[in-house]
């Protein structure tokens, strides 16, 4: 059984640390602790490898965020993977920092990214892993928020939670999105 893991995020320098890139922060230490690496494939940055006897295709698209739904897309053609073998790692602003909230379909909550994703798969009927961002900045400031770094504080908490969320994923892709609904959303 195959597993297409995609982190969102938007590619280049000036947006590596920021809030939006959560998806891309989170693949990064799954990649790490896989053992495995990434490389620049068509629409985006590959990796793939196994979590125990399941392989993993983890995607980091170069599209930007808007447009994720061509590498989602044509890595699921390119892969033979089935939908309810995606998991869409996305950043939260409605979750308190560091929170987890894992389904297996679902509206795209005003997320350009998972609206794309929705059009090019023709369905909002795939699963995702939301990861709280927080919401601490003033009203009308929404862009510059997500758009702006994690500040040292919020670093510390990335660092204990970030290996939550993979943690997560994997027992996603080994025991099933149910299990891993019930053992890390609301922990």
């Amino acid at each position: 059984m195959k597993h297409l893991i995609v982190g969102l995020g938007n590619i280049g320098e000036e947006y590596r640390n920021t809030r939006h890139n959560i998806g891309f922060m989170i693949l990064d230490a799954l990649a790490e602790a896989s053992n495995i690496s990434f490389s620049t494939g068509r629409y985006g940055d590959i990796a793939k490898g196994r979590i125990k006897n399941r392989q993993i295709v983890l995607l980091k698209p170069s599209t930007f965020m808007n447009l994720s739904g061509n590498a989602v897309r044509y890595w699921k053609e390119q892969e033979g993977i089935d939908l309810n073998n995606i998991l869409v790692i996305v950043d939260d602003l409605a979750l308190p920092l560091g929170a987890i909230r894992i389904k297996g379909n679902g509206s795209d909550a005003g997320h350009n990214g998972l609206k794309n994703i929705a059009q090019m798969l023709g369905t909002q009927a795939y699963p995702r892993l939301r990861f709280g961002i927080g919401n601490d900045f003033p009203r009308g400031c929404q862009v510059d928020y997500v758009l702006g770094n994690f500040s040292s504080e919020e670093q510390k908490i990335l660092s204990e939670r970030i290996p939550v969320a993979v943690d997560a994923i994997k027992e996603a892709v080994l025991a099933g999105l149910g299990k891993a609904m019930c053992d890390y959303n609301n922990k």
